[in-house]
């Protein structure tokens, strides 16, 4: 297997699997888990940053203003993104979470039809139309409002809108975000822990330990999937992308027993079928 697929994939199935994680913190809240996460990261990225000697230009992009408000907002959306997602996942919403990962791809779209101008194939506009019918169904027809999934796609669609347009590496756009957000991450996870609140002010460590390895937890993946994209095609990055929701709608409904029934299957299944459109088109496009 070439390396670029190995890495793209094992990026993807380390995200389809990261519900089985959160749910070795349940009793932690979600936002007391984002705010680990993200000073984990912070420290996990300025060693891997330190030894690939790659400091300089993290903190040369950091003079910038205007580097660091595109920053700022990417980092912010990736915050509100993580936030929903762990929130999902520990209040047993696994299958809403993995429905905004199935339909981020067609937000994609629209974002760069709407902000770059770039032109929709009638193809794709079918799958956007079959998409939105899903969901629309979902609303109207399983009588249920999909906030979860439409949070978790559209912000991590506005993210990947602002880092393709970042002045950055994926190495170095990690770093800074994970110090910008640390700047309010670490104020209060010490704050917390002055009151004699959290894990760790509580030291229980067990639970603290897990709560260390969000950092790796979370940037393995995202490196990975950097060193996939640079030498993969689109096409092929954008199959393999199923493979993270795919694996959560999986865990959701047969490992952890949440419900899915017949209302619900037929919004996914438009979904599904938005995306089978879409991905024959784009392998069709390549060839």
């Amino acid at each position: 297997m070439p390396s670029g697929v190995l890495a793209a994939a094992l990026a993807f199935v380390l995200w389809g699997l990261f519900p089985i994680y959160i749910k070795q913190l349940a009793g932690v809240p979600a936002l007391e888990i984002v705010v680990h996460r993200t000073v984990w990261s912070l420290l996990f990225m300025v060693l891997l940053l330190a030894g690939a000697r790659r400091l300089g230009a993290v903190r040369a992009a950091l003079s910038r203003p205007r580097t660091v408000g595109l920053f700022v907002a990417s980092g912010t959306l990736l915050a509100v993104n993580w936030l929903v997602y762990v929130w999902a996942v520990s209040n047993e919403r696994i299958v809403d979470a993995s429905l905004g990962y199935f339909i981020n791809p067609l937000i994609s779209v629209l974002l760069g039809y709407v902000f770059l101008q770039e032109r929709l194939r009638p193809a794709q506009w079918l799958a956007v139309l079959l998409a939105g019918a899903g969901v629309l169904w979902l609303i109207v027809g399983a009588g249920e409002w999909p906030w979860v999934a439409l949070v978790i796609a559209g912000s991590f669609g506005l993210y990947g809108l602002l880092r393709k347009t970042a002045p950055l590496g994926a190495t170095e756009g990690l770093g800074v975000e994970a110090f910008l957000q640390s700047l309010v991450a670490l104020p209060v996870l010490l704050w917390w822990t002055a009151q004699g609140q959290g894990v760790l002010a509580q030291g229980a460590t067990p639970m603290l330990g897990w709560l260390l390895l969000a950092g790796p937890f979370t940037a393995i993946p995202l490196l990975l999937f950097a060193a996939g994209a640079r030498s993969i095609t689109l096409a092929t990055l954008g199959l393999l992308q199923y493979l993270g929701p795919s694996l959560q709608f999986l865990l959701g409904v047969w490992l952890y027993g949440e419900a899915f029934g017949a209302e619900r299957a037929a919004g996914f299944v438009l979904i599904w079928s938005a995306l089978l459109v879409y991905s024959i088109d784009g392998l069709r496009r390549r060839r």
